[in-house]
């Protein structure tokens, strides 16, 4: 997800794997955001399953609403001590704690409560926070202050990530010292695919049955990348060198989706439409180059395929092969890793081809796709907005 600070951008991602025959993971993270403040709160419940989902989730949600409403991290800290029960025969709390809370003016409070030590990277360094002991109850937990700079990146895990491995590739497990010389190799921008990157190297070490509960959660602080995708002709051709004008006016990448659209914008600028006729992929139309935009492709059966390509990512863990240079992959790898803010201007004259007849004339096959294809780059934490022409 993503937060607008005055010069820089939050932009978060997380992950999680579900303990070996369990359908619900017993970590749990929540994140709050408002116009003055982000707060992310991961936690872990005891042991697994249903039970230690609830108390996660129970945790989460009592730590990150009352930072939200302006409580202080004392009263935050003691309500959720005093709320949560305490197992009777390892006499601690059913639920550790990670929070990372940000104010407007981009400084942050790092609070920790029996979780793996935080991952700090700044300047391509695994650095170690400084922090203080507060004491509650005779519990004690680690306060950080930081403030935030350009390409920080902080790195909350559960236990389950430095367990990962032990007793099958490795004897001790995944250790932290060996996850933070992982996190510092990993030159990535973009945060979905570091945190991502990260829990499928837990998978692989867990060989595929995890041991334990395993989430991730990573906040990159990053200049904001904005795309523009401009998908099907107005509804009224008079308005046709308007849009384009002031499509072209816009900040960021431009991309158009569609032969009627390029064609327009092929009129309006004056200039040429080459075609490839390479099929890489034979589901695929060939894409398109018309100078002065990034990427021109064909229209509803790329964007179909699109759709598909982000359905079968969010059902997986796995990362995604970007070799492939048609029109659908080129056009996910820019949303997914170069984008931080998508802008989608939706012409809204009807083609009959791509019409079904058994549904109301307004709601054409295309208007759905992109509509679900914006709702799965919110999930991924990208900022979407459609403006309908």
């Amino acid at each position: 997800m993503v937060m607008k600070s005055e010069k820089i951008f939050y932009d978060i991602a997380k992950h999680s794997l579900n303990k070996k025959d369990e359908e619900l993971c017993g970590d749990n993270v929540e994140i709050f955001k408002s116009d003055n403040r982000l707060t992310i709160v991961l936690a872990d419940g005891l042991g697994s399953g249903v039970k230690a989902n609830i108390l996660s989730t129970l945790t989460t949600k009592i730590a990150g609403t009352m930072l939200q409403k302006g409580s202080s991290i004392e009263e935050t800290i003691n309500t959720v001590m005093n709320t949560l029960p305490v197992c009777n025969v390892r006499k601690i709390a059913y639920s550790t704690l990670a929070i990372i809370d940000i104010n407007k003016y981009d400084e942050a409070s790092i609070i920790q409560y029996d979780n793996p030590p935080v991952f700090y990277k700044r300047k391509g360094e695994i650095i170690d926070l400084p922090y203080k002991t507060l004491n509650f109850g005779g519990k004690n937990v680690k306060l950080s202050k930081i403030k935030l700079m350009l390409n920080d990146t902080i790195t909350l895990v559960s236990d389950g990530v430095i367990h990962a491995g032990v007793g099958r590739i490795l004897n001790h497990g995944w250790e932290w010292h060996h996850v933070a010389d992982y996190l510092q190799k990993q030159n990535i921008k973009n945060s979905e695919k570091y945190n991502r990157r990260l829990v499928d190297t837990c998978s692989n070490l867990y060989a595929g049955s995890p041991g334990d509960d395993t989430t991730a959660v990573t906040l990159k602080i990053r200049n904001p990348e904005i795309t523009n995708i401009f998908t099907g002709p107005p509804d009224n051709p008079a308005k046709d060198k308007d849009v384009v004008r002031d499509f072209l006016s816009l900040e960021g990448r431009k991309i158009i989706c569609g032969g009627t659209a390029a064609n327009i914008f092929s009129r309006e600028m004056d200039k040429d439409i080459s075609t490839s006729f390479d099929y890489i992929d034979p589901e695929v139309p060939p894409i398109g180059n018309i100078k002065g935009l990034d990427l021109v492709t064909e229209g509803i059966l790329t964007l179909k395929k699109l759709l598909s390509k982000f359905e079968l990512y969010s059902n997986s863990i796995s990362e995604v092969n970007f070799n492939k240079k048609d029109g659908a992959t080129l056009l996910m790898k820019i949303l997914l890793e170069e984008s931080t803010h998508v802008n989608i201007w939706f012409g809204r004259a009807v083609n009959p081809a791509h019409q079904n007849p058994d549904l109301p004339v307004d709601l054409s096959i295309k208007l759905n796709i992109v509509g679900r294809i914006a709702n799965i780059l919110k999930s991924f934490g990208k900022t979407v907005s459609i403006k309908y022409l």
